[in-house]
């Protein structure tokens, strides 16, 4: 008999998240759907003054801050921003001081720096995948959904 617990494997998530914006800058939402096993959570919100970047990160990082242990994660996304960003340029902004190859500042750099973060706390491992959006795959049209039902929270709508 051993005396090391075995270890525990990561619990699989699979989560679509998407931004909407009604004009960019205007009234945006944010929308995730999460699967874990037979679990489903749904996670929308939104804010009166942003852009559409801007509610496509949120979701992404409202989506990795739901998560209460260390996950492998499976993100759908359907923002090459986003993707590109956290995938490819974040190891530049951060050696340069949040500062883009023409020395200007990184745009929407808080959140930036909180997705940064989510990930180096988190302890989980992402898969990122992008989808085509509006394209008919049902995870990213329901995350799609919940964005433009955040959009209405912020509005008072709903």
């Amino acid at each position: 008999m051993s005396d090391t617990a075995p270890a525990i494997s990561p619990q699989p998530v699979v989560i679509y998240t998407d931004g909407a914006c009604k004009g960019n800058p205007g009234p945006g939402g944010w929308g995730v759907l999460l699967r874990s096993g037979d679990t489903t959570k749904e996670l929308f919100g939104g804010e009166l003054d942003t852009t559409n970047n801007r509610m496509e990160m949120t979701a992404v990082i409202e989506a990795l801050a739901a998560l209460k242990r260390p996950c492998a994660v499976t993100l759908h996304i359907d923002s090459q921003y986003v993707l590109k960003g956290i995938t490819e340029w974040i190891h530049s902004w951060k050696a340069r001081g949040w500062r883009t190859a023409a020395k200007a500042p990184v745009k929407n750099v808080d959140l930036w720096q909180r997705l940064d973060a989510l990930l180096v706390s988190g302890g989980h491992t992402i898969d990122w995948r992008w989808v085509r959006g509006h394209n008919g795959d049902p995870g990213n049209e329901h995350a799609d959904m919940l964005a433009n039902k955040g959009v209405e929270r912020a509005l008072g709508r709903i």
